[in-house]
């Protein structure tokens, strides 16, 4: 999956477990990785400030935020709905 720099450098922020020498892989666990519930909803935030979406509350699940595919393209779906 193709997302932008700063969707990582974001993501990262939020992953105390995943090294900054390991790649961020489409299905990396966000969990295992240190995503927990309050980083979540920082993490949320953060998104919503840097990409000008909202999460609405049928995305927020915790498969959104299972791996950083699944939660690249909600945002991508957000955005979309945005622009149209």
């Amino acid at each position: 999956m193709n997302w932008d720099k700063r969707f990582e450098e974001l993501l990262r922020e939020y992953l105390p477990f995943l090294g900054a020498d390991v790649p961020l892989e489409d299905d990396t666990d966000l969990r295992v990785s240190g995503l927990d519930s309050l980083g979540a909803v920082e993490l949320l935030g953060s998104l919503e400030g840097a990409y000008g979406i909202h999460f609405v509350d049928d995305v927020l699940t915790l498969d959104t935020f299972a791996t950083p595919a699944a939660l690249w393209q909600t945002m991508t779906r957000l955005q979309q709905k945005k622009a149209a």
